[in-house]
């Protein structure tokens, strides 16, 4: 029998989770070409959930992310995030759920050309006018905002710095700050500590656990295992564009990352990861 358990079946949400779904899923597919990259997929996000999606290279976690944020389309099904039908929207209404949706991607999150204080003020361009914006670029608007974001992920100090001068940790907390400033309602993050090292990676993941996502509907692609530890409330496992495991991380066992990641378990060391690691 497979492991996958019916989607939905995640624990609970805290109280945001009387709000409804933030995200409904449907008979959802994508496909590219010949290429099937998503594939019968039926899936509810209580508000407030803290999701982990995992799978190996080519599952569909990048695809997934992308359809939930607005960039690409379903070319069967429905997906509904924040209550509205991403495939009908246009123009402005798709500019507006944009702005409600943040999203942290694995890298070439900043502007290597802007100072770390207009990285972060990007997080309000889908706030401000476009005269605003601009005028930005020239005279930063709500700075003290910009400095309060940095100095809640301990960069209070590199207000004026560039991208170039900081390391890949403090990058992606620069762009942790930039999501603060966003608020969006749905944070979605596709792999943000893959280019980093363990203990590094591990700091961001739980910055962003404990400081961006806050009570807000959050979505974390990891390519590190170990990562699950730190307190999501579900587990979302893909493996060739469909929903192998919706669950608790209790739920997560060697049988089935082995059934997940098929040839890349062991090449990525899975059969030394313990299992009985708590939230931490």
């Amino acid at each position: 029998m497979s492991p996958a358990v019916a989607a939905g079946s995640g624990p609970e949400a805290g109280p945001g989770s009387r709000q409804g779904p933030d995200v409904v899923l449907a008979g959802v597919a994508v496909r590219i070409g010949d290429r099937q990259l998503l594939a019968d997929l039926d899936l509810q996000i209580p508000a407030g959930q803290h999701i982990a999606l995992i799978g190996p290279s080519g599952a569909g976690k990048t695809t997934l992310l992308r359809l939930l944020a607005g960039i690409v389309w379903p070319t069967a099904g429905t997906v509904q995030v924040l209550g509205r039908t991403t495939g009908a929207l246009r123009g402005r209404a798709l500019a507006a759920l944009r702005r409600e949706v943040g999203f942290l991607r694995q890298h070439d999150n900043l502007v290597p050309g802007l100072r770390v204080a207009h990285n972060v003020l990007m997080g309000r361009l889908g706030h401000w006018s476009l005269l605003r914006s601009l005028w930005s670029l020239l005279w930063p608007q709500q700075l003290d905002r910009a400095h309060a974001a940095l100095q809640r992920v301990e960069l209070g100090d590199r207000l004026w710095a560039l991208p170039g001068e900081l390391s890949g940790g403090e990058q992606q907390r620069v762009a942790i700050a930039r999501l603060l400033l966003q608020e969006p309602r749905l944070l979605l993050a596709d792999e943000p500590a893959s280019s980093l090292d363990i203990r590094l990676g591990h700091a961001v993941v739980r910055l962003l656990l404990d400081v961006a996502a806050a009570a807000r509907t959050t979505i974390v692609s990891l390519h590190s295992l170990e990562l699950l530890a730190l307190g999501f409330d579900r587990v979302l496992a893909l493996r060739g564009g469909r929903l192998a495991y919706d669950g608790p991380v209790t739920g997560v066992t060697r049988e089935l990352l082995r059934l997940v990641y098929g040839t890349e378990y062991r090449a990525l060391h899975l059969d030394e990861l313990d299992l009985r690691a708590g939230p931490r």
